[in-house]
């Protein structure tokens, strides 16, 4: 195994089974995973395959149900929730494929959110805001709220919400799953350039072009890894 230090995830026997009425559904079984720091990771596989729970347990959202979770050097499996929600905030961006932004918050409010939650100074995250939409083409909607722009532009203000507190670690669940090629292309675009950034990226994907982009190829089918390819 290389260094620890150069390794953003590392899972070991990694298992989720969930509890449906009086019987189970195992998500993942036996997911053994090192993803080097820096790297750029698709993740692909059927609906239903477990790439959503995967990706929900490297980011410390959900807890594995046997096995360990390595992220960044801490190992999530033994922390409490107070740590999980500190350890989210301060080390992952997430980019979930329904958005998520709060409709009731200005396009720069959503994006500013992450950083008064870590309570940054105010005029640090005016800077940050204004250019994290500059990075995503979008300084011009500062000022829309979430329903008055397309789902193209809702997902890229997602990507600057996500890099709002600089994550070394990005995760984006089906990120061009519900846009047209043209706004698809937007986001790839983004894609490469936090990949120019050296951010660890872990994207669960049907799209070739974010494919291509991968250094590496991780595939579900069923909840088994079944091989990956650089």
């Amino acid at each position: 195994m290389a260094e620890q230090t150069e390794i953003m995830v590392y899972t070991q026997a990694l298992e989720k089974t969930y509890e449906i009425g009086d019987g189970k559904l195992q998500v993942l079984k036996d997911i053994n995973l090192q993803i080097p720091k820096g790297k750029f990771v698709a993740i692909c596989g059927s609906s239903g395959s477990g790439k959503t729970t995967l990706l929900n347990i490297i980011g410390g959202i959900d807890r594995p149900t046997k096995g360990k979770i390595v992220v960044n050097g801490q190992d999530l499996t033994v922390q409490d929730e107070d740590y999980l929600s500190d350890f989210r905030c301060n080390n992952v961006g997430f980019v979930f494929q329904a958005y998520n932004l709060v409709s009731t918050l200005t396009v720069a409010e959503n994006v500013a959110f992450p950083m008064e939650w870590t309570r940054k100074p105010d005029q640090e995250i005016e800077k940050r805001v204004k250019e994290l939409l500059k990075n995503v083409g979008l300084e011009n909607r500062a000022n829309h709220f979430p329903s008055q722009l397309s789902g193209g532009e809702q997902q890229r203000v997602a990507f600057a919400r996500a890099l709002a507190n600089d994550p070394e670690l990005i995760l984006a669940d089906e990120p061009t799953g519900n846009l047209d090629v043209k706004n698809a292309q937007k986001i790839v675009q983004v894609l490469q350039f936090l990949k120019s950034q050296g951010k660890t990226v872990i994207v669960s994907t049907h799209d070739v072009q974010i494919r291509e982009l991968a250094d590496l190829v991780f595939c579900l089918e069923e909840g088994k890894l079944a091989g990956n390819h650089e």
